[in-house]
């Protein structure tokens, strides 16, 4: 893979006229339930009426927050796209104590180095990261990530927002069905 030309696919699925974006830290257990019912939400209201967008929000607390979001956008970059980057995401959600610290402070993974997280990635999804994981400006596609979300006020995961404007009362303990009502406006 050169450096010099690259693109990171948008994690967006649908083609509907209502946008319901959800900020996401991948470890972070409250996202992981959410990004387990996008597709579901994507089923129930139907491609052609909404549009769903991942953002991807680092946070520090997470240890290894920084290493698995680039792994996702740089599987983005990869053959498939943002079907490979959502399938690393998937293989984050299922394994989610597998790559984060106990407490965010302790645990079996504090002698662990980001070789072995993207190894561990590698393993469940049968993505082959490392290269693409080297981009060196693979950080601008990680910046706007974050920039975004900072400049819509979020700063926790996950946070919900539907046509542009945070939604407060959308929690991923929500059913389905009732961000469904929500993104449609029923």
């Amino acid at each position: 893979m050169t450096t010099t030309s690259w693109h990171a696919d948008p994690l967006t699925w649908g083609t509907g006229p209502h946008i319901f974006e959800a900020f996401l830290e991948p470890t972070d257990p409250y996202s992981a339930r959410a990004f387990n019912k996008l597709d579901a939400l994507l089923d129930q209201a139907g491609k052609d009426k909404i549009t769903v967008k991942i953002r991807l929000q680092s946070q520090p607390w997470h240890m290894y927050s920084g290493v698995i979001v680039r792994c996702i956008i740089a599987a983005s970059t990869l053959k498939g796209g943002k079907e490979t980057a959502k399938k690393v995401m998937a293989v984050v959600a299922a394994h989610r104590e597998e790559f984060e610290f106990e407490r965010h402070a302790g645990g079996p993974n504090m002698d662990v180095t980001p070789n072995q997280i993207i190894d561990r990635l590698e393993g469940y999804s049968g993505v082959k990261l490392k290269d693409a994981f080297a981009i060196p400006d693979l950080d601008r596609e990680i910046k706007w990530h974050c920039r975004y979300a900072r400049q819509n006020g979020i700063h926790v995961s996950p946070t919900f927002m539907i046509d542009g404007l945070v939604q407060a009362d959308v929690s991923s303990g929500d059913e389905v069905g009732i961000w469904v009502k929500k993104a449609l406006g029923n």
